[in-house]
């Protein structure tokens, strides 16, 4: 149980607890304590729930995963009670970049990227070439990843604009009718409305903005990275809506046709 006792004074330190304040917390001697965090005793299974309790993270990621290598980003989400072994899903680690000052960058995937990405999304080696840039109004607390898109599936977002995105660890939490970048084993990055069937069919429907393009569903087991959109930027203005702008187009035509009506009437 290496995991174990690293993992508790990591989470102690980190609630900047001393071991006398949460070995009180766990009713139990500071000493027991400091055994378990220096693999000296082993918990029982009634000493695991306490701290999982305690801590608000599952037992599983208490001695399967090795909290130090996790990114802030998903120590936060761990820490706020967003523990995917509390919902029976599978915990991912992220390769991820942090700066000199030890916070996490947004790292940019361009187009000429997109392949590459595909294959490299876990390898730490690649993802710390890539470009990086910050954006102070973005949360600390959470992680977020840009995105370059192509093709106008998507209008009036624009081919070429960049989507940035918010790191989903669970796939549960995936909101009906909201934009996401999805990674996929067959088409690779695709940005797209998502609906959440994972529950019921095992998979998500893709759906386009530009509705020439048909929707269409995908396996959750062909999915390796999901994002959640939070803006875009671009050297181009969003298309005009087509639909409307003929519409009103339309009825101005309408209109020339029956003033025209109506001043030939007047000469009848």
């Amino acid at each position: 149980m290496n995991n174990f006792s690293t993992n508790i004074k990591l989470l102690r330190k980190r609630k900047k607890r001393t071991q006398d304040e949460v070995a009180n917390a766990l009713d139990m001697y500071r000493s027991t304590l400091s055994g378990y965090e220096n693999e000296v005793s082993k918990p029982s299974v009634e000493v695991l729930v306490s701290f999982s309790t305690f801590f608000n993270v599952a037992i599983d990621t208490l001695i399967k995963v090795d909290l130090s290598k996790l990114p802030e980003s998903q120590i936060s989400q761990l820490e706020r009670g967003y523990d995917v072994f509390f919902k029976g899903s599978n915990l991912r680690i992220l390769a991820s970049t942090v700066g000199d000052d030890n916070e996490e960058n947004i790292e940019l995937v361009p187009e000429k990227a997109t392949a590459g990405y595909s294959s490299g999304f876990a390898d730490p080696e690649y993802i710390k070439v890539l470009p990086t840039f910050r954006l102070p109004f973005l949360s600390k607390e959470k992680k977020y990843r840009s995105f370059q898109i192509s093709g106008d599936s998507m209008l009036p977002i624009p081919d070429g604009a960049y989507i940035t995105a918010e790191y989903i660890q669970n796939w549960q939490y995936i909101k009906n009718g909201k934009p996401y970048i999805v990674l996929t084993i067959d088409d690779g990055i695709v940005f797209k409305i998502v609906e959440n069937h994972i529950a019921d069919k095992g998979v998500l429907k893709l759906i386009s903005l530009n509705t020439i393009y048909e929707p269409y569903e995908i396996e959750i087991s062909k999915v390796r990275e999901i994002w959640s959109f939070v803006n875009f930027i671009s050297g181009e203005m969003p298309q005009a809506n087509q639909p409307i702008d003929q519409i009103a187009a339309s009825i101005q035509e309408l209109r020339k046709e029956m003033k025209a009506i109506q001043i030939k009437m007047q000469f009848n």
